[in-house]
């Protein structure tokens, strides 16, 4: 029995520039793309199964070996690669995710699409703005020596400190608001130059976005942001279709900042329990290092700026 793995066409379904929204963003075709995937990059060998030679027409698991893994009938298996995740049980999703291999993220992911294809579709609502309450924002501005601020899951940037803004300076000199991250990384062509890892924060970026479209497959905010990104970067789509997902929770990042040079930061993440969808980022560096002499030259320019200059353009930054 052949089963060739179709792992999409590398494009994601999309409007032209000037109405970009995704059209392809829905729970049941992700569903039936990210189990796709999965099973496209697992070897029987990986999955502890024997093999008895020739050519084998798929370049991972078949249909059929992942339903012996996950104890269940080829039929229905097929069924739920299909997108069709109704009545599923928690029982045979946790089957899936060991047979599979997946991750913590990959997982819950899973969890919450199989939630999202269970209920009718509602129409694409956009949600109201997401705003910090004033004692976040005082939380914020009492860290003085950290980079600190707040995102949603569509990557906005609804408050910041003044380090904060002032670290990604580059980022805020775009006048739309709210900043947003993964637009800052996908299309303005300052962002290689400011992330040394500019490669590994874009797939993050994605990844990102892809775990909160199957938490909100239904948020038009989302889909509109992802539809532009599509649109205008080819290599967004590409990553978008390959269906990866992950957790942001702490680790560490370099940037080249255009007035204090480069820096080697950690970061760790609080999600806001009283602010739903929110969660508060904050930046530090090693102790003695030189990354921990830049921060502390970064705050003392800062400090020496009106409110709201953190955001002035590199050229003007060099002159002071």
């Amino acid at each position: 029995m052949t089963d060739p793995v179709d792992p999409g066409t590398g494009r994601t379904s999309h409007r032209a520039p000037g109405g970009a929204s995704l059209d392809g963003m829905d729970a049941r075709s992700d569903a039936r793309e990210f189990l796709t995937s999965r099973r496209a990059r697992i070897t029987p060998e990986q999955a502890g199964l024997r093999t008895y030679g020739g050519t084998r027409r798929v370049p991972g698991l078949r249909r059929e070996e992942v339903a012996l893994l996950a104890g269940v009938s080829v039929d229905y298996y097929t069924r739920l690669e299909r997108g069709n995740l109704s009545g599923v049980s928690e029982t045979v999703l946790e089957a899936l995710v060991r047979a599979l291999q997946l991750d913590d993220a990959e997982r819950d992911h899973l969890f919450d699409l199989a939630r999202a294809t269970q209920t009718v579709a509602p129409r694409r609502r956009r949600p109201a703005p997401q705003r910090v309450r004033p004692s976040v924002q005082r939380m914020l501005d009492a860290m003085t020596g950290a980079p600190a601020f707040v995102r949603n899951g569509r990557m906005d940037i609804v408050a910041a400190n003044r380090l904060g803004r002032a670290l990604y300076s580059e980022m805020f000199a775009d006048p739309r608001r709210p900043a947003n991250t993964a637009r800052f990384v996908y299309l303005d062509p300052r962002a290689p130059a400011f992330y040394r890892d500019w490669d590994q924060v874009a797939s993050d970026s994605v990844a990102i976005l892809r775990s909160e479209a199957g938490r909100d497959p239904y948020n038009r905010d989302l889909s509109d942001l992802v539809g532009e990104l599509s649109t205008q970067s080819e290599l967004f789509r590409t990553r978008w279709a390959a269906h990866n997902v992950r957790y942001h929770d702490t680790g560490t990042k370099r940037f080249h900042h255009p007035v204090v040079g480069d820096l080697t930061l950690t970061y760790e993440n609080m999600t806001l329990v009283g602010d739903s969808g929110l969660t508060m980022f904050a930046y530090t560096a090693e102790a003695g290092s030189k990354s921990e002499e830049a921060l502390n030259l970064l705050a003392s320019w800062t400090a020496t700026l009106e409110p709201g200059e953190e955001t002035i353009d590199a050229d003007h930054a060099q002159q002071h």
